[in-house]
Order: C-alpha cells, then sequence, then structure tokens
C-alpha cells in the first residue's frame, strides 16, 4: 500500500511516499480503507523533532519503549484522523462489517496517513453519518476531541461567559460550537480574515485582535480557553471572574501555574494531560454532527501526493480549521 513515511526528523521534505506492508487485522481488529485524513500540528511537531518531549511521547504511545525514537523516528507513519470504510474484520468483531464508513482518531498508534489503517473495535472508531463526507468526517475529531476535554476541565456550564482565544484554528472552531452546545456565553477571538468565517460558527460575540484589544477593562470571564498556546495565564487572569478558570492547550509554564492555582488564589488553571481519545466521545460528536450542531471547518484540502506541501502550510500557523489529506 502506499503511505507517508519519514525515517529522520526534520523539515517537511524529509516525508515522502514508499510503499510498505499492508496492515493484517488480528482479533478483535477492523482494517480501514481510508479515504481522508489531516495534517495536523501533532503531526509536524513529531516530524520535525525539535524537542525531546515530542520525541520520547512519539516512541512511547507508538512502541513502548521510550528510547527507541531518540535518534531516528519510532514509527514511520504519522496521521490520527481518518475516515473510510471497514476493508476487513478480524476475529471476533461484531461491531463493523466490511463495507462499513467509519470516521475516528487513533492518536495513540498514529499511522493514518497511508492508503490502509488497522485498529481495534473498541478503539476511538465508529461509524460516520451518511450525510457528513469522508472529507468532513476526517477532519473532526483531534480538534473538538482536545476543545471538549479543555472544556469540561473547566467545568464551562450554561450561562457562564466564555472568552476563545484563537478561535479559528482546528481546535478552536471546534470550542466555539462546542461551547455554544453547552449553553455558554461565547467570545470568540480571531484576526482579521477569519472574522467571517469564525462568525458564522454563531459566538455571542467575535473580536478581532488585530482591529481592537480584546481583554479590556471590566469585562469578566468564568473560563478563557486559549486554543493555541499563545495566550499566556499571567495576562488574562485578571480577566477572570471570581472562581474563573483558563483552560490552556499548550505550555510549559501551566504545569506550574496548575498545581499553584489549585491552593492560592481564586483563579483556576486546569489543563488535560494526556488527552482523552475515547469511543464515547467520538460518539458524542457524531450525534452533534448528525443534529446540526457541529460541522468542521476545512481550509485546505491536498492529494496525499501534495503531504508536504500541506505540511508546509500548517506550519504557517495561519490555517483556518483543518488541513486535510485525500487518497
Amino acid at each position: 500500500m502506499r503511505a507517508v513515511v519519514f525515517d529522520r526528523y526534520g523539515p517537511p521534505n524529509v516525508v515522502r511516499l514508499a510503499e510498505v506492508e499492508r496492515p493484517v487485522p488480528r482479533d478483535g481488529e477492523i482494517l480501514i480503507k481510508v479515504h481522508a485524513t489531516t495534517v495536523n500540528r501533532t503531526d509536524c511537531a513529531i516530524r520535525a523533532g525539535a524537542h525531546l518531549v515530542d520525541r520520547l511521547g512519539y516512541s512511547i504511545v507508538t512502541t513502548g519503549n521510550p528510547f527507541k525514537g531518540l535518534r531516528r523516528p519510532a514509527a514511520p507513519i504519522l496521521g490520527t484522523e481518518f475516515a473510510g470504510e471497514v476493508e476487513a474484520v478480524g476475529s471476533g468483531v461484531n461491531g463493523f462489517g466490511v463495507g462499513d464508513p467509519v470516521f475516528g482518531i487513533n492518536a495513540g498508534k498514529f499511522g493514518a496517513h497511508a492508503e490502509y489503517l488497522g485498529m481495534r473495535e473498541d478503539a476511538a472508531v465508529v461509524r460516520k453519518p451518511s450525510s457528513v463526507s469522508f472529507e468532513d468526517g476526517a477532519a473532526v475529531c483531534d480538534g473538538a476531541l482536545l476543545a471538549l476535554g479543555c472544556l469540561r476541565k473547566a467545568r464551562l456550564r450554561r450561562g457562564q461567559r466564555i472568552l476563545i482565544y484563537g478561535a479559528s484554528g482546528s481546535i478552536g472552531t471546534a470550542g466555539v460550537q462546542l461551547a455554544r452546545h453547552l449553553g455558554a456565553e461565547v467570545t470568540a477571538v480571531c484576526n482579521t480574515a477569519n472574522v467571517e468565517v469564525v462568525s458564522s460558527l454563531g459566538p455571542d460575540r467575535v473580536i478581532d485582535y488585530e482591529q481592537e484589544e480584546f481583554l479590556q477593562a471590566g469585562e469578566r470571564y468564568e473560563v478563557i480557553f486559549d486554543a493555541v498556546g499563545k495566550l499566556p495565564f499571567g495576562r488574562c487572569r485578571d480577566f477572570l471572574a471570581k472562581g474563573g478558570v483558563y483552560a490552556p492547550t499548550d505550555g510549559w509554564s501551566n504545569l506550574f501555574w496548575g498545581p499553584w492555582t489549585a491552593i492560592v488564589g481564586d483563579a483556576k488553571v486546569r489543563y488535560q494531560i494526556p488527552p482523552h481519545y475515547r469511543k464515547e466521545d467520538v460518539l458524542f460528536l457524531r450525534g452533534l454532527m448528525e443534529s446540526g450542531a457541529y460541522r468542521a471547518v476545512i481550509d485546505r484540502r491536498y492529494p496525499l501526493e501534495r503531504v508536504v506541501e500541506a505540511m508546509e502550510y500548517v506550519e504557517t500557523a495561519q490555517k483556518t480549521g483543518n488541513v486535510v489529506l485525500t487518497l
């Protein structure tokens, strides 16, 4: 089968198309013919290998050995999100049949940048709604599950005010829609180019940070959600209501602020480490899509052969929503 592989860390051009062995489903597994997948910032960070933690983390989740991937990638195929059709099933599989359209995320093992992907049937994979295309299905899980985990840690409730910084990215566009579903009053922050797209997701207010200051005197929020890892706690803590929560997606300093604010002060820093990718949460997202309460935002689509170009674009940090690879 064709797959995008990398055998060394570095810039986007270290990845290449190659013929690799097709997986064979074992007991309890399904084999998925991938029709669409995505390139996200996790793929790019692991491929670059600029930070030791990325190399160690990738090695742990793909091989169980934290040191196997220190010098070279521990597993050759990236990609977590996917949508496709069940090609074959292993013995003991009861929940899926050949031909079933499916979507999900293989965050623990990667491997979705390929024509075929093997997964356990009890993993984060479910049947795709007929009303959702393969491309849209592939672009759902990563951003939405990360946003969902952050909002749950923040204990966002109906009627609360939330500010979402970086509302135009994969996590941000998901966060806006999920916060709306939870009944919160949503203020979304993005740049001028993305105001229209973010507005279409239904927030109560959109602030263009290129035109005005989004943290304004007198305004307080029960939750401030940093969806891009660029809004430090120190900058926004004074804009949290009493007992308010800052929910980050990135930033090493938050490993200090989380425990510290748990015992000192009114404002709290809460984050989900490690992220959770569960079948029940993918089923929850499927229900939202079927009801029209959630849709994937796709910026660009590339054929698998143009994966280097897709990675280069993701690394500009200017994408709106998701970048999809089609097979």
